[in-house]
């Protein structure tokens, strides 16, 4: 019988994955293996460890994390099911990231924006501009998504930043947005912004403690940069 058509439970116990898992723990399964149990079932050509194995021949994890439903069930041996068992498993690996037990988190720098966001923004096609309100404690209020799309100083209103600001009775806001090209080097809009909403914030007496750019793996503090005062 061909090697792709053995099925799992025909496999000698110690390589099937999911015995090696409950006798050595998840951290000494490959990718492979580790796809091949969430998966369960491969298809009528293939057992689910070649299938999965083939998976990881053409896309390797970020890429895999990243692909959406339609790209998914374009994979040979992938159909919605499966589709949404990959999806899920990665979006839950995502929330994570970001997971805390304290629903008020504190802000202490810019790196710490950076950690709370960063696995939010990475996957990102467009720009999104996201507000961080603080209290006087810089423990987080709220996180709200402000605009999708390029920046833009004509587009991007300060009613729209300090509407909730005024709402939470916020002390003070961090603006953060993404630069889907990897690279998080502000440009001159993003200056523009965030000199626009600076001034906005006086004005309201809310102060703007930062605007983080983030990039891929990296990001850029405004404040840090001299851009904020």
């Amino acid at each position: 019988m061909c090697a792709h058509k053995v099925r799992i439970h025909d496999m000698p116990e110690e390589e099937r994955p999911r015995e090696r898992l409950l006798k050595y723990g998840p951290g000494s399964l490959s990718n492979t293996e580790l796809l091949s149990i969430i998966l369960r079932t491969g298809s009528k050509d293939e057992n689910v460890l070649n299938m999965c194995a083939r998976i990881f021949s053409e896309y390797n994890l970020k890429q895999l994390s990243q692909a959406n439903i339609s790209q998914l069930t374009n994979m040979r041996g992938i159909g919605p099911a499966k589709a949404t068992q990959i999806a899920a498993v990665f979006e839950l690996a995502r929330k994570l990231e970001v997971f805390m037990d304290d629903p008020k988190r504190k802000i202490r720098s810019a790196g710490d924006v950076y950690s709370l966001l960063y696995p939010k923004h990475r996957e990102l096609k467009k720009e999104m501009l996201t507000a961080l309100y603080l209290d006087t404690k810089n423990q987080i209020l709220r996180e709200e998504v402000i605009s999708v799309g390029s920046l833009n100083a004509n587009i991007v209103h300060p009613r729209e930043v300090f509407k909730s600001a005024l709402m939470e009775s916020s002390a003070s806001v961090i603006l953060t947005h993404n630069h889907p090209s990897g690279d998080p080097s502000p440009s001159r809009e993003d200056i523009a912004v965030t000199e626009k909403l600076v001034e906005g914030g006086k004005i309201l007496g809310i102060n703007v403690l930062d605007h983080v750019i983030i990039g891929d793996g990296r990001y850029v503090s405004l404040k840090e940069e001299g851009f904020i005062n």
